[in-house]
């Protein structure tokens, strides 16, 4: 009895463990998308990022673009310099690789001045005491997010059957 106490706890363990080690995917102002009608201050506020994270911008190709840009040229809106990478697909995918603030601008001419921008303080992990299970919109459900959730349940059947 004590030995299958054990392995449910061992099992609880690690189901934790592979919870946390899962990135999300969040669409860049949930159903709205990247477009001059969003507060992304608040949006950004909302969710808790951490190393591994990917930010989805969807938006109609040639109204918008996205500048992964500077501090400085976040404040200023002058995209002449400080700017790190230019994504302007219309479906793009932004992977938070370190632990930093990113920042993110429209460059077409008064969005960014009008409200399309946007800062992201990345955490290495779940350290965060707001909210320790961000929960993406929910139009952010993709391709990325099935696997993982495959991933979880594979795992925890695998575990279930090692350890009981």
């Amino acid at each position: 009895m004590e030995d299958k106490i054990g392995r449910l706890i061992i099992l609880i363990l690690c189901c934790s463990i592979l919870k946390g080690a899962v990135s999300q995917v969040y669409s860049v102002g949930d159903e709205s998308g990247w477009s001059s009608e969003v507060d992304y201050g608040s949006w950004s506020e909302k969710y808790n990022f951490t190393v591994g994270d990917v930010l989805e911008f969807t938006y109609n190709k040639g109204q918008h673009n996205v500048f992964e840009v500077t501090e400085s040229t976040y404040r200023t809106c002058d995209a002449s310099s400080g700017v790190l990478a230019k994504y302007e697909s219309g479906d793009d995918k932004v992977e938070l690789t370190e632990s930093k603030k990113y920042w993110f601008i429209c460059n077409v001419s008064g969005h960014c001045l009008g409200g399309m921008r946007f800062g992201v303080d990345v955490k290495a992990g779940n350290t965060s005491s707001t909210n320790l299970d961000p929960t993406p919109s929910a139009n952010s459900g993709n391709a990325f997010d099935t696997w993982s959730l495959g991933l979880r349940i594979f795992a925890f059947q695998f575990l279930l059957r090692l350890f009981c």
